[in-house]
């Protein structure tokens, strides 16, 4: 009997030992190394998928099925630094309003679209940078006498819910009449057909729509900055050493001249140097 019960005992051990083996981490981020989150779903997978925005010229632009921009080079280097080939990279179109439910169910690993850090946020998500600084300003027609944000009193101000750039007129210009809808793209024909006298977000951003072949000469950036917006990568809240490791990245990117090369290929061409990327900013990823 003693004989059979040792067999036994040995059976179960070498049955959980091999479970343990050939299943591994039961988190599906959990690469051979034991990490977790986006470092483990790196080792272990190969893949990501990361938000962009789809209509932001310069900074996130769909055509086809091709993402181009800013964001999108950016994107590639932390995919990189990660493990993760251009090839294995799975691109989600996101708008303002999804950024922090795609984080929170698990619909894409990484948000890296003009995500401006706040508290707010940083209640819901973690974020890795920033890896740029915006400032909120105006769109307006090129003939338009509008100076700043105190002359919209009254005035048909165009935005995208959700957004930041929204929620301070709402707060700092409630005078100004207030149209939200869920992509600036959608703003630029009502500019252009005089349905509203500006769209507000950040100025790389309006620069951009600017610059479009469509737009050219027909629109202005104010150039009265009213913000500061710190842009940075989401990912979740509870994924510390995500966060750090793609900070380890942008430093990396900021001494290599990859970051360089990322605005170089795309911003670059509006006539804008780069800038530096100042690496003491970089934000401490929270705690967990």
């Amino acid at each position: 009997m003693r004989i059979k019960r040792v067999a036994a005992v040995a059976a179960v051990a070498a049955l959980s030992f091999a479970m343990t083996a050939c299943g591994g981490d039961s988190g599906t981020g959990s690469g051979g190394s034991g990490a977790s989150g986006i470092v483990g779903k790196a080792e272990g997978q190969k893949k990501l998928v990361i938000g962009v925005k789809a209509d932001q010229p310069g900074l996130g632009l769909q055509t086809g099925s091709q993402y181009e921009g800013f964001d999108v080079e950016i994107a590639k280097i932390i995919a990189k630094g990660l493990g993760v080939e251009e090839g294995n990279i799975e691109w989600k179109t996101t708008v303002s309003a999804n950024r922090e439910p795609f984080i929170q169910q698990g619909t894409v690993d990484l948000v890296v679209a003009t995500y401006t850090i706040n508290d707010e946020r940083k209640q819901k998500i973690n974020f890795a940078g920033p890896y740029f600084i915006a400032g909120q300003d105006l769109l307006v027609k090129a003939d338009s006498t509008i100076t700043g944000p105190e002359q919209l009193e009254g005035k048909k101000v165009c935005s995208v819910s959700g957004s930041t750039p929204a929620k301070r007129m709402q707060t700092e210009y409630p005078k100004a009449q207030l149209q939200q809808f869920d992509a600036y793209s959608k703003c630029l024909p009502l500019l252009e057909n005089g349905q509203v006298d500006a769209v507000t977000t950040d100025d790389i951003i309006l620069a951009g729509y600017a610059a479009q072949d469509q737009y050219a000469g027909k629109f202005k950036v104010v150039g009265k900055t009213f913000s500061e917006e710190p842009y940075g990568i989401g990912l979740k809240k509870e994924d510390k050493t995500g966060c750090e490791k793609i900070n380890e990245i942008l430093k990396a990117a900021a001494s290599d001249g990859s970051y360089k090369a990322a605005w170089d290929k795309t911003l670059g061409k509006s006539g804008k140097a780069a800038p530096e990327l100042d690496t003491t900013k970089l934000t401490n990823c929270g705690s967990v």
